[in-house]
């Protein structure tokens, strides 16, 4: 069965920095444990200061205007996106931005019994869990009820294997979280990180046709300047 046909450009974006972010950072920091409320994550905002990378990737957007615009359900990626999107507009982009299509395929890694808990916060409570963890290595490990990164990369290799949401010879940008990025370099250039590499709140990745039937990564957590 043959592949199906690739966007011409792919770019993806993490959403700005979260008041989640801010927590986690300030427990790793600190050493002690972080957790979100039951069933948080999918309603974390973007700090004020998320709100302000992502209009400032709005300048970039209104350069690069996409044909077609996927964002993860999550609150702090539909607010990134509405950042953007609102400071592309004031500059008078052309041609108009599309409307954005929600896709379930673009959520955040999903942390099962251990939603909204940070590295301390798991081993506090289960250092058994937290062990195994250690052992299996991030890229495996699965938490139970959740996800590793190879099921999301699953999820996301699905997402490009439909045209309707990422439309062949286009350009196509999709607005998510870090598990979604690190999956789409693994899914597109068959790379497996020891640990999952690095990717920075606001920042761009991507990729573009390679002139047979892959895509070529360009840039990978690059935050735009200007």
């Amino acid at each position: 069965m043959a592949e199906p046909a690739l966007p011409a450009e792919l770019i993806a974006v993490r959403h700005g920095q979260s008041t989640a972010n801010v927590l986690f950072d300030r427990a790793r920091a600190t050493g002690t444990p972080a957790v979100l409320p039951p069933g948080a994550d999918p309603l974390v905002p973007l700090t004020a200061l998320g709100r302000e990378q992502a209009a400032g990737l709005g300048r970039w957007l209104a350069r690069a205007v996409p044909d077609a615009v996927v964002v993860s359900p999550y609150v702090r990626a539909r607010q990134t996106w509405e950042a953007m999107a609102d400071a592309a507009g004031r500059l008078g982009c052309r041609p108009p931005l599309p409307p954005p299509v929600l896709d379930e395929r673009l959520r955040d890694r999903e942390m099962g019994v251990f939603e909204g808990h940070d590295a301390n916060a798991i081993r506090a409570r289960d250092p058994g869990e937290a062990l195994r963890r250690e052992r299996a290595g991030e890229w495996t490990y699965r938490p139970p009820g959740g996800e590793s990164l190879p099921d999301v990369a699953a999820r996301v290799r699905a997402l490009l294997r439909d045209p309707a949401a990422v439309p062949p010879g286009r350009r196509v940008l999709l607005v998510a979280h870090d598990a979604v990025v690190v999956a789409l370099r693994h899914v597109l250039g068959g790379e497996t990180p020891a640990q999952p590499w690095p990717v920075p709140n606001a920042s761009v990745s991507r990729w573009v046709a390679d002139g047979g039937s892959g895509l070529r990564r360009v840039e990978f957590g690059v935050r735009p300047v200007g």
